[in-house]
């Protein structure tokens, strides 16, 4: 029986990411006790794996063994400022920490060991939360993101001939992972995220379709301040998904930050974890592996329900009901929400609705005369 594995190290609560930023390590534990409390870990068809770090030859596979070694250097405190600042490091958002290439390397691990299980036959699914570090250059940090765990899984992939569609959900747009496959068409990757003329990383345009061998296969849906959970839907629908289904892919990555939540203070759109969640069932419903990572997540305790949620989703579960009706405050340890794992349904701004309507069908339009055409659409 191939295995659901939900990928977890207790070395990933140990340092990591300082306090003061807001990129929270903690994340990923605090989602693997809520899923075990609630029983979300102990069925047969279940296991949490312990992943190694990634070693220095999978990192080179992407990554300059340069890099690396900055990296290295600046976790035991050996790089000088400007060195560091030209590869992206101390800044806000990638702040130099102790032992960070160790840390990040079994972060990066986990999202190899998923796509290695996978390829051995011992997984259908596998769910790692440390991951999705979309932004990362092979010599570059952005984003709170220093090594490409996303490329590093895909290459495993395409390493075995496997064709991969990258779908990522994260509120901010994959331009490191788009970059790395930008001129290849064995990896597919579509982008919902918000538009990049109001977020970082301001890329991720719907005229960003790839080039030579790739022209086609990068796909950008970007979505405008105050998107709702219907709107969202419906881009997916009218948009990836016909895409997706005409690329009939081998395995799908699937990159579940959390950041377009409403109440996310990184981003501006208004949505509830049930798109998430019914997006995540249309994916699993393709019969196809699915290596999901996390990703963003700003507001903790959200991003903490939604990620236990997607599990759940990802194993099959029914959770269009509470599983815990009444003792979801408990349990989460969020008293602002008592109903479980679902989100309360969010009333939108109607007066908003139609410019947030109109932005997204062109967005669909465009990609309907430009992208669809390429895959026989």
């Amino acid at each position: 029986m191939k295995k659901k594995i939900f990928l977890y190290s207790p070395e990933l609560e140990h340092g990591g990411y300082p306090p003061q930023c807001p990129f929270d390590s903690s994340r990923p534990g605090r989602t693997r006790q809520t899923i075990v409390s609630m029983g979300l870990l102990s069925k047969p068809d279940r296991a949490e794996v312990a992943p190694q770090r990634a070693d220095r030859a999978t990192l080179t596979r992407f990554h300059d063994p340069a890099y690396l070694d900055l990296l290295a250097a600046a976790g035991h405190g050996r790089i000088a400022p400007l060195e560091a600042l030209k590869a992206g490091l101390g800044t806000p958002d990638c702040p130099i920490f102790p032992n960070m290439l160790e840390y990040l390397a079994l972060a990066a691990g986990a999202s190899v060991a998923g796509a290695r299980r996978i390829l051995d036959g011992e997984a259908a699914i596998a769910f790692n939360p440390a991951g999705g570090f979309h932004h990362a250059q092979p010599a570059h940090a952005a984003g709170f993101c220093y090594l490409n765990d996303i490329v590093l899984a895909a290459l495993e992939f395409t390493a075995a001939k496997r064709r991969v569609l990258f779908l990522d959900l994260d509120v901010h747009h994959c331009d490191g992972v788009q970059e790395a496959f930008y001129a290849r068409s064995d990896v597919m990757t579509i982008s919902l995220h918000e538009s990049g003329r109001t977020l970082f990383p301001g890329t991720g345009f719907v005229e960003e379709i790839g080039v030579g061998a790739g022209r086609g296969y990068s796909v950008n849906i970007p979505l405008p301040v105050g998107t709702y959970d219907e709107a969202y839907e419906r881009a997916f629908r009218q948009a990836a998904w016909p895409l997706m289904q005409a690329y009939d892919p081998d395995v799908v990555i699937l990159e579940l930050g959390m950041d377009g939540l409403a109440g996310d203070p990184l981003a501006h759109l208004q949505l509830t974890n049930n798109v998430y969640a019914n997006i995540v069932e249309r994916v699993v419903q393709m019969g196809k592996p699915v290596l999901a990572t996390g990703g963003g997540g700003y507001n903790v305790p959200n991003t903490v329900r939604g990620w236990a949620l997607m599990w759940g989703v990802l194993c099959g579960e029914d959770c269009s009901s509470d599983l815990i009706v009444g003792m979801g405050g408990v349990m989460l340890q969020n008293t602002e929400w008592l109903g479980g794992l679902r989100d309360r349904v969010l009333l939108t701004d109607g007066g908003r609705r139609g410019a947030v309507d109109d932005e997204i069908e062109q967005v669909v339009e465009r990609l309907r005369k430009t992208v669809f055409p390429i895959h026989g659409l």
